[in-house]
């Protein structure tokens, strides 16, 4: 009786297989976690996901824009927004007119050097470096909250695994919005109601309406839960309040940057 009881106890301590990781997070994401910060947290478990979405990111690029209706919208949604930089540069008197027409006319032969397979392959390996240095540099911001400001015991690998874990969300609301995109013909970054809607995000009612998208909630709460299971916190609801008000807070920077630097309508 006594060997029995100690393999059933070794059966409910053994380590959760890939696969079920994955189906833990979408079924029972607080369990799988909870089990998952029992073992040393394993580089597999962050790296993978987050390389297959990256791939996916870049897949996804390639598709839409093979749509010539959405690759040409496009550029002149890039290139009216560095115009509308320009102006302001020239009304405030850091350039003059010519000084601006010249950088325009620079910046149009760079977009038309981009925009084909040379362009897109050196926009797939940035997406690729670009990615993992934002990614661990995410991470850390969100290790050093729950390490510190909410004392939690883990390490900057459990940060990874939790944050990497959930890509698998990120993937959906990449198919998704490729799909979106191909279907209304044009691009969408995200499955917010402010692109379903159409909606330019520069201004107050589309930056708000950008932050109703499900799948970057559904993404937020799981990173809560997440983070606070690696860290051995019993606090959940604490670390997906903090997550969710980390997102909403930097998205309110990035939109008030994004009045003065066009580029940061990106992030």
């Amino acid at each position: 009786m006594e060997d029995y009881t100690n393999f059933n106890q070794n059966e409910e301590e053994a380590e959760l297989s890939f696969s079920d990781k994955i189906a833990g997070i979408f079924t029972e994401p607080t369990s799988t976690f909870e089990q998952i910060a029992k073992f040393p947290p394993k580089g597999i478990d962050w790296f993978l996901p987050f390389f297959i979405l990256l791939l996916l990111v870049i897949g996804s690029q390639w598709l839409i824009m093979s749509n010539p209706i959405i690759k040409s919208d496009a550029i002149r949604q890039q290139r009216a927004a560095q115009e509308e930089y320009l102006q302001k540069e020239v009304e405030s008197g850091n350039l003059s007119q010519a000084q601006a027409d010249e950088r325009m006319e620079m910046i149009d032969r760079q977009m038309e050097q981009m925009s084909g397979n040379i362009g897109m392959i050196i926009q797939s390996i940035s997406i690729f470096v670009m990615g993992f240095i934002i990614f661990f540099v995410v991470v850390l911001v969100y290790y050093l909250i729950v390490k510190f400001a909410l004392k939690g015991e883990g390490t900057y690998s459990s940060a990874l695994v939790a944050n990497g874990l959930v890509s698998f969300i990120g993937m959906i609301q990449v198919i998704v919005t490729t799909i979106l995109s191909l279907g209304f013909d044009r691009l969408m970054r995200d499955t917010s109601v402010a692109s379903l809607m159409n909606i330019e995000k520069t201004e107050l009612a589309g930056f708000l309406l950008s932050k109703v998208d499900p799948f970057s909630i559904w993404s937020y709460v799981i990173l809560g839960i997440g983070l606070a299971k690696m860290f051995k916190s019993e606090d959940v609801k604490k670390h997906i309040i903090v997550i969710l008000s980390v997102w909403v807070g930097w998205s309110i920077i990035v939109y008030i940057l994004s009045k003065f630097v066009p580029f940061m309508q990106n992030f």
